[in-house]
């Protein structure tokens, strides 16, 4: 693994709302740091209700932990394009990643400790 990424388990319970909707709740959540970058949440997703996700063809690259492919968040009052992202197939030093969704904390999404 890079030696600026940084992968644990998050402490406590996280959830994910975003138009009044609970998308994830989750006390196996991950917590990774990547170098000066803000600590990003990832959710099991076993513990997300992907019904309000809608798969995208946006894929980024990173060098670090590969391709990432996106989803946009579908609640009851909006679409937030691509606001979700997943690393399905990650690089190996990484591959605790596989199976799990970050959310970008906008205005219409939160991400919180509960």
């Amino acid at each position: 693994m890079a030696d600026h990424i940084r992968i644990r388990k998050a402490d406590g319970v996280w959830t994910v709302r975003s138009g009044g909707a609970v998308l994830a709740e989750s006390s196996n959540a991950l917590e990774v740091t990547e170098g000066d970058y803000p600590m990003v949440i990832y959710f099991p997703r076993s513990d997300i209700a992907m019904a309000f996700l809608e798969r995208t063809d946006k894929v980024t690259t990173c060098p670090w932990k590969g391709d990432a492919n996106y989803y946009s968040i579908m609640n009851r009052s909006a679409t937030i394009e691509n606001g979700a992202w997943t690393y399905e197939n990650p690089v190996d030093a990484v591959a605790q990643l596989k199976d799990h969704v970050a959310f970008y904390a906008t205005d219409d999404v939160t991400v919180e400790r509960i």
